[in-house]
């Protein structure tokens, strides 16, 4: 999956100190990420307040997820989600505070896509004040 690599090296830069925080983003609106599904609805995980929609960049990363989990001889289904349509329409459907997290048992591959303007809407994003919301 290409476009799985693509973003594993924009994540790589920015874990590095470079790379430009916009064009790693970009590169998620971009990808197909693989989102486990549970009970006929993506998967997500709450941490610190926040729902998060867990994306893979490919099988194998999955498969290492399950693997931390304990469930690597669990079989997972998944749907293939381009980014784009995570942070833009299931992000705000959450009806809480949401983001996206790739990757997320790769210690220095994974990355959080947190609730914040420039990366979800301004409607969700819990950084901008949106009259009538809170």
């Amino acid at each position: 999956m290409a476009a799985g690599a693509d973003l594993l090296a924009r994540i790589a830069e920015r874990r590095a100190g470079v790379g430009d925080p916009r064009e790693l983003v970009g590169e998620l609106r971009r990808a197909l990420v693989l989102v486990p599904l549970d009970g006929g609805g993506l998967w997500t995980a709450e941490f610190g307040g926040v729902r998060w929609v867990c994306g893979f960049t490919d099988q194998e990363a999955l498969a290492r997820f399950a693997a931390a989990r304990g469930e690597s001889g669990r079989e997972w289904e998944f749907a293939e989600v381009r980014g784009a349509r995570l942070l833009d329409e299931v992000v705000p459907a959450l009806g809480a505070p949401a983001g996206v997290a790739v990757n997320v048992a790769d210690g220095a591959g994974s990355m959080l896509f947190p609730p914040v303007a420039g990366i979800v809407p301004d409607t969700v994003a819990v950084d901008v004040d949106v009259e009538g919301r809170g």
